[in-house]
């Protein structure tokens, strides 16, 4: 398991991620959200990561407050990711271990970090499938096989 202490986020994360504009609306976010198997999106602005949406973000517009009876869902299908994104996202860059890639997701209950450069332009997304295949990969080499060999005795009737 040692070498699981020396693998980086470049050798492990999805490049190129999927992202979004803040400009897009929440109608359009739903529906990439219903298609992908993703639980956020980095928001991206002239090469920029200037935000992150994730699946609670997005259902978080269609909440009711006290102040509200009735919900204007046309409305809300409207609104736009700018309006709903987290703005102060933490990032990784490809040189971060993935032993405080695990220990930020375990911190912050996250299920993906952006990657980006000096510059926050982004360079890919770094998941929890993205490290449990890396653990995986290292302990491969010093497991047993999952299914043991048969061995037995028959006897012939």
């Amino acid at each position: 398991m040692y070498e699981f202490l020396e693998e980086t986020v470049k050798r492990n994360m999805r490049s190129p991620a999927k992202t979004v504009v803040p400009e897009m609306t929440v109608g359009d976010l739903l529906r990439l959200f219903a298609v992908d198997d993703l639980d956020a999106y980095p928001v991206v602005s002239n090469g920029t990561l200037v935000g992150i949406v994730s699946k609670a973000d997005a259902l978080r517009a269609f909440t009711l407050t006290p102040a509200s009876i009735l919900p204007h869902y046309d409305d809300m299908m409207g609104t736009t990711v700018d309006e709903i994104m987290t703005r102060h996202v933490i990032t990784v860059d490809a040189e971060t271990r993935l032993q405080h890639v695990l220990n930020l997701i375990g911190a912050h209950h996250f299920k993906s970090l952006p990657v980006v450069d000096q510059n926050r332009r982004l360079k890919g997304m770094i998941a929890r499938e993205d490290v449990i295949r890396a653990l995986a990969f290292c302990n491969r080499r010093q497991a047993l096989p999952l299914v043991a060999p048969a061995v037995g005795y028959y006897a012939i009737a």
